[in-house]
């Protein structure tokens, strides 16, 4: 099932945040009420919010096709500033901005409307490549699951937060279609359950084995010797390979650690900022306290209590058995290292 579809010059998104009860598409058709789609989570997982945000683009473009050049640029400025803003940890989204930005600005000379079409086929050209790379990403990473391999794996890194296929559940969809026994267990992920809800949801259709435990439950498993592997996304990764991803993951690399157990990182290049030397730099979204302090409508919490929610943490490069990518696979991840492969890869981000 698609999270992203863009039909009849539409915006389709599939909010997430009434799955696994309710499967509902909502129909954006302006850039503005898409920023705001991904500001209120209809849509996450960072490689969905870049495509999302690259059609948002496209659509700001087409509101100004009928503009002069100058008054065209400036809106699209705007569309660009607006959209950054909706979320500032997964660097996927300005990424994807930017990268439309470029190529409007290579486009000097033709006419907005023309700019417009050649704007929407960047998008439709980002998502494509986005299924493209997941599946690569999976490959790769299928060749580090062992067979009757036990993975736990924390919040939603899959169709779901991407445009198809997924980066963590890729790697474990590409072990399965190679053949082996793969069984999940599958963090709730607190405060937003994308655990529980979206990756359970996920790996059942398919028939994947799955069993949701509470976060806190992680540890104790570990011990128990009931899991072999840590798989996870990520939402931005600095230069020395240190990590955001969904609060709660810098917990479960420290616990796999002490016991002695592989933590894979598992992202497109899209994700990695190398402009950022540690991930310190990373900066970390806070998230309404009603995530904490209610739950589907009904507060759960005294009145008046304070609250303290981000939606992330950075796991530190040495907690890093390896980071997965498009193009192979870098473990233990340093700056020397990241650098080598990128260039070796014909990539840059500065």
């Amino acid at each position: 099932m698609d999270a992203i579809r863009f039909e009849r010059n539409k915006l389709l998104l599939l909010d997430q945040r009434f799955l696994p009860t309710e499967v509902i598409y909502l129909e954006y058709s302006d850039w503005r009420t898409a920023a705001n789609a991904i500001k209120d989570m209809v849509v996450r997982g960072a490689p969905a919010i870049g495509a999302v945000a690259a059609f948002a683009i496209a659509m700001a473009a087409d509101e100004l096709k009928n503009a002069d050049a100058t008054a065209f640029f400036s809106g699209m400025t705007m569309a660009a500033a607006g959209l950054k803003s909706a979320r500032p940890t997964a660097v996927n989204l300005a990424w994807a901005v930017e990268r439309m930005l470029k190529v409007a600005k290579s486009q000097v000379g033709s006419s907005p409307a023309q700019i417009a079409g050649i704007l929407l086929m960047e998008a439709k050209q980002i998502a494509q490549e986005d299924r493209e790379i997941n599946k690569k990403i999976g490959d790769f990473g299928a060749e580090l699951i062992p067979d009757n391999a036990r993975v736990l794996t924390h919040c939603n890194a899959g169709a779901l937060a991407t445009v198809g296929y997924g980066t963590a559940l890729g790697v474990i969809r590409s072990a399965v279609a190679a053949g082996k026994q793969v069984s999940v267990y599958a963090d709730e992920t607190r405060p937003y359950l994308q655990g529980s809800r979206l990756t359970a949801w996920e790996l059942s259709r398919e028939n994947i084995s799955v069993t949701i435990i509470a976060d806190n439950m992680a540890g104790f498993l570990m011990k128990q010797k009931k899991i072999d592997l840590v798989i996870v996304g990520a939402d931005r990764i600095a230069a020395n390979g240190d990590a955001a991803n969904k609060i709660g993951t810098y917990s479960l690399a420290v616990l796999a650690a002490a016991h002695q157990l592989p933590f894979y990182v598992a992202a497109p290049f899209s994700t990695f900022d190398l402009t950022l030397e540690t991930g310190e730099e990373i900066p970390i979204e806070e998230r309404c306290e009603t995530e904490l302090t209610h739950f589907y409508g009904k507060r759960i919490a005294p009145e008046g209590v304070g609250c303290y929610n981000p939606s992330f943490d950075v796991t530190p490069a040495n907690y890093l058995t390896a980071i997965i990518t498009e193009a192979g696979v870098i473990y233990c991840p340093t700056r020397d290292k990241l650098q080598s492969f990128f260039k070796e890869a014909g990539y840059d981000r500065r």
